[in-house]
C-alpha cells in the first residue's frame, strides 16, 4: 500500500548534498546539520498551528510556542555561533560547515519561519479567532469614541506613572534595553530649533489589554489592544513642546551563550550568579521592528547597539507571538483539545495494606512499577512517593536530583518537611539548567535554610539525572527505594510531557543510586555500578556494545534490531555507529522528536534505519531504548539522549527495566509510536520531513490518543 501524506507546506532547512559511494563514515555529506535540523523541528511544531485538524485555540497556542522555541534558539545557538564566528574559530560542524556558512544558512531559514509564523497569526487565526471564539485582538483604528475615552482614563489610572521616557542625547546615553523586552522607538522634533531627537520607552505588562466591550452575548467575548498602541495613541503626552515625528514599536534579542569557566571559579553559585548578570549585559544579535519603521530609527538602533543589517527583522504584524499564551487560557472548551485527567494506576489505587494505612512502600515491595506521565497521574505517584516518605517515621534519608521544578513545587516542600522532621535530606539542585539558573538558586537557598544538604552540582558538568534514592528502617533492615525518571520533578510539566518513571526496591538498583549520590555530593570519580547506565563514563560504553552485540546477533542469527526513542539525536559515534549497524544488516527504527544529524536511507549506509518524528498535544520528552537481543530483550529508560552533550558533559542515568510485563509494555510503547499514521512524520535522506495520513478505509491511529486510551483501560483493570 502506497501510503498517503498530509499536504501540510512547511519547508526544509537542511541542506545535504549526496555522499560518495563506499566513504568513510566520518564522510560530513553522511549528516544533517545539527541547527538546521532544529529549524526543521520548529516547522513541525509551527505546522501543528497550520493544521486545520487541530483545534483553533491550540493553534494559536502552537503558534506561541514556535515563537517562543525561535526566541530561545536565537539566544543560545545562534549567539552561540557568533560568538564563535568573532573568535575565528575554524572547526568544522559534522556535516562540514564553518560558523560563518552555518550563520548565513540560519539567517535564512529562521527569518523565512518567522514571516510564516506571523502571517498565520495575522492573516488566518486573528480572524478567525474573531469569528469563531469571539476573542478579538483590534487595532486602535478599530475602538469606537466610547471605548477610546475609557481607554484613556486607563492610560493614566494604570500605565502612564508606570512609563519611563529615556532621551538620547550628550547628556543621556543610549539606555540599556533588557533582552526580549518590547520597547518604543520614538523620534521627535524640538519645535523651537527645528532638531531631531530620539526617545526610548520600555513597554509595560501586561502585552495585550483587555478592555471592555459587547458584553450581551454568551460565552462572553473579550477584547485585547496591544499596549504599544495604548502607548502610541497617548505618546504626545509624555513630551509636551515636542512635536512627534514616528513612533514603532521594537525587541531585541540577547546572546545567552555566556562561556564559563568554572575549574576556575571558587564558588560554583556565585560563578552562575556572575553569569546571570553578564547574561543580562551581552551583545545583541537580533533586532525585531515594525515593518514600517522609517530608515533613520532603524539606522540608529543598528549603531547604537552594534548590529549588522541582517541581524534585523522586519516585522508585518504584532511583535512577540509568545503574548499569545494568554489568548489560551480564556475559557473556549469546543476550541481546545479535549481535557485530559491523568489516571490512578491501579496498583495506587488502594494504596497499602489498607485503605485507612496507606503506604506506597508495601506496593513498591511486591514488584516494580512503572508510571507513564501524562497518562498515569504524577501526585499519586512521583509526587506521593516524596510526600509520605516525608511524613514516615521509618524513612531514614532522602536524596533527590533537582533540574527543573514548578515554582509552588510539593516536592521540595516535601523536602523541606522531611528535613524539619529530623530526616537525613539531600539535594543537588543544578544550578546550571539554562534560563532556570535564577529559580534554582532561590530553591537552593530555601532548601539549605530548611535544613536541606544542598549541593549545586559538579564542576564541568551538568547534573542532568532524573533520581531520587529513600533509606527506609523496616524491622532493624535498611531497605532503599528509588524512583528514576526521564523527565524533571515538576508536577506542572508532568501534565504537558510524555515522561516514565521506575519505582523499585530492588537492592542491585538501590546500590547503584546509592553510588550515583556518593558520586554527586562527595569525592568518588572512579565510582561504579552494576545495572544502570551513567555517564559520562559509562554510558557511551554500554550502548555502543549493545549496538554491537546487535551486529553479532544479525551476522549470526539475522534478527539484529534495535528501536529507541529519545528527543535528539546528533553524537557523531552514536550515528556512526548505527551506520556501522544497518551496513551489517540490523534493523532500526527511531523516533526522535526534535533534531536529528543521521541521514536515514541513504543506499549503503542507512539503508536499514528509518527515523520519526512524533509531535502532538502533549511533548514527547521519554528515552526508551530496545535490543532485541536474539530473543532475550533488553530495554532501557533513562534521561539521556544520544546526543554528545549528553553522553560526553552531563552526568546522565538510565536504568534497565527488567520486569517481563514492564518491558513488554515499554515495547508496546514503542510499537504504537511506530505504527502512528496520525502524528508522525517520516524523515527521507534527502532531510524531508512528510507527515502521515490514514489511507481511505484505514483506522486512525494517533499515538497519543491510543496511550491516553490504553491508560483509561488499565486503570480500570483490563
Amino acid at each position: 500500500m502506497n501510503r498517503p501524506y498530509a499536504a501540510i507546506p512547511i519547508p526544509r532547512a537542511v541542506q545535504p548534498s549526496p555522499p560518495p559511494a563506499n566513504a568513510d563514515l566520518d564522510e560530513p555529506r553522511l549528516f544533517f546539520n545539527r541547527e538546521l535540523s532544529w529549524v526543521d523541528f520548529n516547522w513541525r511544531v509551527l505546522a501543528l498551528a497550520i493544521d486545520e485538524r487541530t483545534p483553533l485555540l491550540e493553534r494559536v497556542k502552537f503558534v506561541a510556542i514556535t515563537a517562543s522555541n525561535l526566541d530561545e534558539f536565537i539566544q543560545k545557538r545562534i549567539g552561540g555561533l557568533r560568538r564563535q564566528e568573532a573568535a575565528g574559530v575554524t572547526q568544522l560542524s559534522d556535516d562540514g560547515r564553518t560558523p560563518t556558512e552555518q550563520l548565513r544558512l540560519l539567517h535564512r531559514a529562521t527569518t523565512q519561519m518567522h514571516q510564516r509564523m506571523t502571517a498565520l497569526w495575522e492573516t488566518e487565526l486573528r480572524p478567525r479567532l474573531a469569528q469563531e471564539a469571539d476573542i478579538h485582538v483590534l487595532n486602535y483604528a478599530d475602538l469606537s469614541t466610547e471605548q477610546r475615552a475609557r481607554l484613556y482614563e486607563r492610560f493614566h489610572d494604570e500605565i502612564y506613572q508606570v512609563l519611563t521616557p529615556l532621551a538620547v542625547d550628550p547628556g543621556h546615553p543610549f539606555p540599556f534595553i533588557s533582552n526580549l523586552s518590547l520597547s518604543l522607538a520614538v523620534l521627535l522634533r524640538d519645535r523651537r530649533r527645528g532638531t531631531l531627537h530620539f526617545a526610548r520607552i520600555k513597554l509595560p505588562q501586561p502585552r495585550l489589554l483587555e478592555i471592555e466591550g459587547e458584553c450581551t452575548r454568551n460565552p462572553k467575548p473579550h477584547y485585547f489592544l496591544p499596549v504599544e498602541q495604548v502607548v502610541t495613541a497617548h505618546v504626545e503626552e509624555l513630551f509636551p513642546g515636542m512635536e512627534l515625528v514616528s513612533v514603532h514599536p521594537f525587541r531585541v534579542t540577547r546572546n545567552a551563550d555566556v562561556r564559563r569557566n568554572e575549574e576556575e571559579a571558587e564558588d560554583l553559585l556565585e560563578m552562575i550568579s556572575a553569569e546571570l548578570r553578564e547574561r543580562r549585559f551581552a551583545e545583541v544579535v537580533r533586532l525585531e521592528v515594525d515593518r514600517t519603521m522609517p530608515e533613520y530609527d532603524r539606522q540608529l538602533l543598528m549603531r547604537e547597539l552594534n548590529l549588522r543589517p541582517e541581524d534585523v527583522w522586519e516585522v508585518d504584524g504584532l511583535l512577540d507571538l509568545t503574548c499569545l499564551f494568554a489568548l489560551t487560557e480564556i475559557d473556549r472548551p469546543a476550541l481546545k483539545y479535549e481535557p485530559w485527567e491523568p489516571v490512578i494506576p491501579p496498583e495506587l489505587r488502594y494504596e497499602g495494606e489498607s485503605k485507612d494505612a496507606p503506604n506506597i512502600f508495601a506496593i513498591i515491595r511486591k514488584g516494580d512499577l512503572m508510571v507513564h506521565h501524562p497518562y498515569d497521574s504524577f501526585a499519586v505517584s512521583t509526587q506521593r512517593l516524596l510526600e509520605e516518605a516525608a511524613e514516615d517515621p521509618n524513612v531514614l534519608a532522602i536524596k533527590q536530583t533537582l533540574y527543573r521544578t514548578s515554582d509552588d513545587s510539593p516536592i521540595v516542600a516535601a523536602l523541606i518537611r522531611a528535613a524539619e522532621r529530623g530526616k537525613q535530606v539531600a539535594v543537588l539542585v543544578e544550578v546550571t539548567a539554562r534560563f532556570d539558573e535564577a529559580n534554582n538558586i532561590e530553591w537552593a537557598q530555601i532548601l539549605e535554610n530548611a535544613g536541606v544538604h544542598v549541593t549545586y552540582g559538579l564542576v564541568g558538568l551538568k547534573t542532568h539525572t532524573k533520581a531520587t534514592l529513600i533509606v527506609r528502617n523496616e524491622e532493624g533492615r535498611i531497605r532503599t527505594y528509588c524512583h528514576i525518571g526521564t523527565g524533571n520533578y515538576n508536577p506542572k510539566t508532568a501534565r504537558l510531557y510524555t515522561d516514565l518513571g521506575l519505582l523499585t526496591c530492588r537492592p542491585e538498583l538501590g546500590r547503584d543510586i546509592v553510588n550515583l549520590f556518593h558520586f554527586l555530593t562527595g569525592y568518588a570519580p572512579a565510582q561504579r555500578y552494576e545495572q544502570t547506565l551513567v555517564a559520562p563514563v559509562y554510558m557511551r560504553d554500554r550502548f555502543e556494545a549493545l549496538i554491537d552485540a546487535e551486529i553479532a546477533h544479525q551476522r549470526q542469527s539475522g534478527n539484529g534490531r534495535i528501536i529507541a526513542k529519545m528527543n535528539g539525536l546528533d553524537d557523531k559515534r552514536m550515528v556512526k555507529k548505527l551506520y556501522e549497524a544497518s551496513q551489517a544488516g540490523v534493523q532500526i527504527d527511531l523516533i526522535i522528536r526534535g533534531h536529528c544529524t543521521l541521514r536515514p536511507g541513504l543506499p549503503g549506509y542507512s539503508d536499514n534505519i528509518r527515523v520519526i518524528s512524533i509531535l502532538g498535544r502533549f511533548l514527547e520528552h521519554d528515552r526508551i531504548f530496545y535490543f532485541h537481543n536474539n530473543g532475550q530483550p533488553i530495554t532501557i529508560i533513562g534521561s539521556a539522549d544520544w546526543r554528545t552533550r549528553n553522553l560526553s558533559r552531563r552526568v546522565e542515568l538510565a536504568t534497565p527495566v527488567t520486569e517481563p510485563a514492564l518491558q513488554q509494555r515499554l515495547i508496546e510503547i514503542l510499537h504504537d509510536a511506530l505504527n502512528d499514521n496520525r502524528s508522525a512524520w517520516e524523515l527521507d535522506c534527502d532531510g524531508t520531513y512528510r507527515l502521515r495520513m490514514p489511507a481511505p478505509g484505514e483506522e486512525v491511529r494517533e499515538f497519543q490518543v491510543i496511550m491516553m486510551k490504553k491508560a483509561l483501560q488499565r486503570s480500570l483493570g483490563r
